[in-house]
């Protein structure tokens, strides 16, 4: 026995060179693989094009001249894109083009921001909420599902609580329903300070008011940092049938919070998208669109 085991085999030798060089492989292969998904979360592309409007223009809502745009006008199973703050509608270039596709498509800038008109009134959820509705009795549109991201979302949240027949569906994606949900010093992570400093550079192109960045930003913040404060049994009334939506890697919302609002809504599903933070519609439009669509066309 102690012979053969001396004894020397070529197939042997043969096989450990084999492996041995498959695992050298391997190990390249991973060590040059890209992050690729799993750092999308630190990345913020930005969104492709808006395709043709069949309509666009501003409203005149309220005390405000409102910019809206509707695709595939006509086309049935309307949907609402509600943009989060400091943005405009051009952040849902990923979305509307395959939404258009099966069903009309609105979108807007909310007041004061991108290229609607703001007046003195100071920001609230329920204000904005009042011209979206005011919007859609503009267009003569009875009934939306509401796509929220952020401040978008909550607005979707008082237009369910507030005039549930005027919706169809509610996907709220990055949204709160108290300042208690918010990450402390949110604003001052390097990617939302990004974001920030990005929407100012759009804000500077399109907005009636191009060098009042700083003070717009200033009372957005002052409406981040104070209601809502939407009470349990509020949204214990919501019958619309809504998705609860967020990214692993919020920088603004926690997770926590995210979960309290889907178990407070009668009904709500919970979602959270790997892989992305905040601006998971940009960081990984492929997935967001793929859970979109099928919460928008599902039965339930």
């Amino acid at each position: 026995m102690a012979q053969a085991a001396r004894t020397s085999s070529p197939f042997l030798g043969r096989a450990v060179l084999i492996v041995a060089t498959a695992a050298l492989v391997i190990a390249v292969i991973v060590a040059l693989r890209p992050p690729a998904e799993a750092e999308a979360w630190k990345t913020l592309p930005s969104p492709a094009a808006l395709p043709m409007a069949d309509q666009s223009g501003l409203a005149p809502i309220d005390d405000i001249q409102m910019w809206y745009a509707v695709f595939n006008k006509g086309g049935g199973n309307p949907v609402l894109l509600i943009h989060g703050g400091l943005e405009n509608g051009d952040t849902w270039g990923n979305q509307v083009a395959q939404l258009a596709m099966t069903r009309e498509v609105i979108i807007a800038d909310s007041r004061g921001h991108g290229r609607s008109t703001r007046s003195d009134k100071p920001f609230g959820y329920q204000l904005m909420a009042d011209d979206y509705l005011g919007l859609l009795d503009h267009l003569m549109v009875d009934k939306v599902a509401l796509v929220g991201w952020s401040d978008g979302g909550i607005i979707g949240l008082d237009i369910a609580m507030r005039h549930p027949e005027r919706l169809t569906r509610l996907w709220a994606y990055g949204a709160n329903f108290n300042i208690d949900g918010l990450v402390p010093g949110f604003d001052k992570d390097p990617l939302f300070s990004e974001a920030i400093a990005n929407a100012g550079e759009r804000y500077s192109r399109v907005s009636p008011t191009p060098n009042e960045y700083t003070a717009f930003v200033e009372a957005i913040s002052a409406m981040w940092n104070s209601p809502p404060d939407y009470t349990a049994e509020q949204l214990g009334q919501i019958t619309t049938p809504t998705m609860i939506v967020d990214g692993e890697h919020d920088e603004a919302i926690q997770r926590e919070h995210t979960g309290e609002l889907a178990r407070l809504i009668p009904g709500a599903r919970l979602l959270i998208m790997p892989g992305v933070s905040h601006f998971g519609h940009l960081q990984n439009s492929e997935l967001y669109n793929t859970y979109l669509i099928g919460f928008l066309d599902s039965q339930q």
